[in-house]
């Protein structure tokens, strides 16, 4: 009976000791670092004029939703709606829960351009995690029909002028040195409401949506 006591404990713990082996397993299973997975950003075709300069690709796509805000302002004998800010969101790619960067215009802080006068004007993007943001211009566009829905705002493509890491060193963005804005729909200024010197002040905040295209040096 000793002897069968003492084979039952000894199963008993070859039992316990495999379980536990087995759990361990697991867990350091788990607990490796999983394989990170680059994002293959893919831009659409655009016209030759916009096209980014070789050299460079692309790493973040964002599909932004917002205003093009507008103000009527005196423009030679007479008024004209004057783009004054965007105000969108950009949300991860097909996904519209996650939001990825700000766009609004704001004052150029840092200017990697020894031609940039610094507080500059310029389009603005920021990461909304860790803050990083860049400033740049516009150098050219394109409301080609074969590109650009009717009505649409042109399609962009704006050269990198400022950069900077957010306060606890955050980059994701510091380092694009193109952006294009594509697929637009929606965004031109309105054809009222700016039609005399009785309407200057005007504002007008017109519903958009677009692709941003971010890109680095390869």
């Amino acid at each position: 009976m000793k002897h069968d006591k003492t084979s039952e404990h000894q199963s008993i713990r070859r039992i316990l000791l495999s379980a536990c082996a087995s759990a361990l397993a697991v867990a350091c299973t788990v607990a490796l670092p999983q394989p990170a997975h680059a994002d293959h950003v893919t831009p659409p075709p655009v016209p030759a004029n916009i096209e980014v300069e070789p050299g460079n690709k692309a790493f973040l796509v964002g599909h932004a939703v917002g205003t093009q805000n507008y103000v009527c302002l005196p423009s030679g004998t007479g008024v004209q709606f004057v783009l004054f800010t965007p105000e969108a969101t950009l949300f991860k790619f097909e996904d519209n829960t996650k939001q990825l960067i700000t766009h609004y215009f704001s004052p150029n802080l840092t200017p990697t351009d020894p031609d940039e006068t610094p507080g500059t004007i310029r389009a603005t993007w920021q990461d909304s995690k860790d803050t990083s943001t860049v400033w740049a211009k516009a150098i050219a566009s394109s409301s080609d029909s074969g590109f650009v829905a009717s009505g649409a705002i042109p399609w962009v493509l704006l050269q990198v002028v400022g950069a900077q890491d957010g306060p606890t060193r955050g980059d994701r963005l510091s380092e694009t040195t193109f952006i294009q804005r594509l697929n637009t729909s929606g965004g031109g200024a309105p054809s009222t409401d700016c039609i005399s010197s009785a309407d200057i002040g005007h504002q007008a905040f017109v519903p958009y949506t677009a692709d941003y295209f971010f890109y680095k040096a390869d």
